[in-house]
């Protein structure tokens, strides 16, 4: 979605890197790029000005001027005021005191309120809600059997006691205008709401209707729903691709039914994204949701913060982290540490659990761009198959399950009975072999720590080793005298029996080693990670 926006942002701040100190032109200039790529965006006008100003008035001021890194330091001024445009923090729904929390539904047709509705309703189940659909639209055709598809597949109720427009002929016409009625909607919210206190749900979501553009009866109709239901909240959905359309959409609903927040639907599409630096700003009302797909699934809080992040290539590792958090089986992954500090061999077992909660955390594209720095790469990210990973699956189920613990053992006859298993080559099952022998490899020398681990990269926490550089070392030469060649090689000797014995519990005993050794995480500081990060610390606690 914000593709563009990030590579002409990113571009930008290249020319300012080397630079020691900022003049007035080069922030005039980086300003004049910033605000070609914001209007470039779909990004309304009145939103540009108001960001770049503010922008070049901290570039000129004293937090550039003094800092060590004015590059730095302008960036860092960008994604703040982006944060700020996007409406600053994170807000969820504000559930009412006593139940049901009444949630209503507004936006265009064909913005995506109805797959939405069944979104928020299985986000809501998963927090443990009892959420409840009510079919509040009776106009478009089909809508109310839509709305029961999406709710099968989320696992939740719908209340729908009219059946809306069949797309036939059976509609009655109306003695006012002519305009075929297919029942009240503000009698079917009324009732839905009744219903959810009589089965005790703890949250209503009324699916309201839309039309192709604002008109008068739309507003109508939703502000007499809005009026009869008095909802807690109300969520306009937002379809992300219609560019400049959006301001004007987002201020009208907003004057006809006061929305309290907005979702963004259609994320994942390759429309410029203007829409969300310019709704939030120019309404008041914050950004609450995304929609990012037609799965139940493909749902998101949008966050601020996270979302600059993301404009400015930086990654959104903490979201990658929540996904991972809700994917993993704490059980499974604990086994997998154990074996990992046992120097046990890692499996096509583990490799299948592995590859089966990246599969529930999403496409692995997806999970790919939300690291720092892969805007870069998306060209080779948009070549990525995902379904390389089924091919990969595949070959590992056309294993024995002797063959899956024992890899080594899989000879010439045994490769080419999993190949035509697996409706792949022979030479594809070698690749795959060694990929995996590879993996192995690397995964016992990381276990070993400075027993042949990373060069560089620490050892693991707790073994009482680092990692070091390996690095060729002199051998030192002996001295001609006998009796002081005698001493050196008994100190020597001396010196690696020491060493034998102080190993020798590094992984029987964690954080055993030589006498007088620091502990390699003595000075560890977790509030020096990452905000998130000290999750995965203490077993994940």
């Amino acid at each position: 979605m914000f593709a563009s926006l990030s590579d002409r942002l990113t571009a930008t701040f290249k020319n300012l890197r080397g630079k020691g100190r900022l003049s007035e032109s080069d922030v005039n200039a980086t300003i004049r790029d910033i605000r070609l790529a914001l209007l470039d965006a779909d990004v309304a006008l009145p939103v540009v000005k108001r960001f770049t100003a503010s922008v070049r008035e901290r570039a000129l001021g004293a937090e550039v001027s003094q800092a060590l890194n004015p590059a730095q330091q302008v960036v860092k001024i960008v994604q703040e005021e982006l944060v700020a445009i996007l409406g600053g923090q994170t807000r969820t729904i504000r559930f009412a005191k006593q139940p049901p929390t009444v949630i209503m539904l507004a936006g265009l047709q064909g913005s995506g309120k109805t797959t939405f509705a069944g979104k928020l309703g299985k986000w809501l189940k998963d927090q443990g809600h009892t959420p409840l659909l009510v079919a509040a639209d009776l106009q478009r055709p089909n809508a109310v059997t839509q709305l029961e598809v999406v709710g099968e597949r989320a696992g939740i109720p719908v209340f729908a006691p009219e059946r809306g427009n069949m797309g036939g002929h059976d509609a009655v016409l109306d003695s006012g205008e002519g305009t075929r009625s297919f029942g009240d909607p503000v009698t079917v919210s009324r009732m839905g709401i009744e219903q959810a206190r009589a089965k005790q749900y703890d949250v209503v979501i009324v699916d309201t209707a839309g039309r192709l553009a604002v008109d008068a009866n739309l507003m109508q109709q939703a502000g007499d729903i809005r009026a009869a239901i008095a909802p807690d909240e109300v969520l306009f959905v937002l379809d992300a691709m219609i560019g400049q359309a959006a301001v004007e959409t987002a201020q009208a609903f907003h004057e006809g039914v006061a929305f309290t927040g907005v979702v963004l639907s259609k994320l994942d599409g390759d429309a410029r994204g203007g829409a969300a630096l310019s709704v939030a700003e120019l309404t008041g009302e914050p950004i609450m949701f995304a929609s990012t797909g037609e799965k139940v699934t493909d749902f998101e809080v949008f966050h601020p913060d996270r979302m600059a992040s993301r404009i400015l290539d930086m990654g959104d590792v903490l979201t990658l982290i929540e996904q991972a958090e809700k994917a993993f089986d704490k059980r499974e992954a604990d086994e997998m540490a154990r074996k990992f500090l046992a120097e046990e061999d890692f499996t096509f077992e583990d490799f299948l659990s592995q590859m089966n909660a990246i599969k529930k955390m999403g496409s692995l594209k997806s999970m790919l761009k939300m690291m720092p720095g892969m805007q870069g790469m998306r060209d080779q990210l948009d070549a990525f198959d995902d379904r390389e990973f089924d091919r990969v699956e595949a070959m590992v189920r056309s294993m024995t399950p002797f063959e899956r613990t024992h890899p080594k053992q899989i000879n010439g006859s045994r490769r080419s009975r999993i190949a035509k298993g697996s409706g792949v080559t022979v030479t594809e099952v070698n690749q795959l072999l060694e990929r995996f022998g590879q993996a192995q490899k690397m995964m016992k020398s990381m276990a070993r720590g400075g027993g042949g681990g990373l060069p560089g990269m620490p050892g693991i926490p707790g073994t009482g080793k680092r990692g070091k550089a390996q690095q060729p070392q002199r051998r030192k030469s002996k001295s001609g005298n006998p009796a002081k060649r005698a001493a050196e090689e008994r100190a020597a000797a001396e010196k690696a029996a020491s060493g034998r014995a102080a190993g020798a519990g590094a992984f029987g005993a964690p954080g055993a080693g030589a006498a007088g050794e620091s502990d390699p995480m003595a000075d560890f500081d977790p509030s020096n990670l990452p905000k998130g990060f000290e999750k995965f610390l203490g077993g994940g606690r």
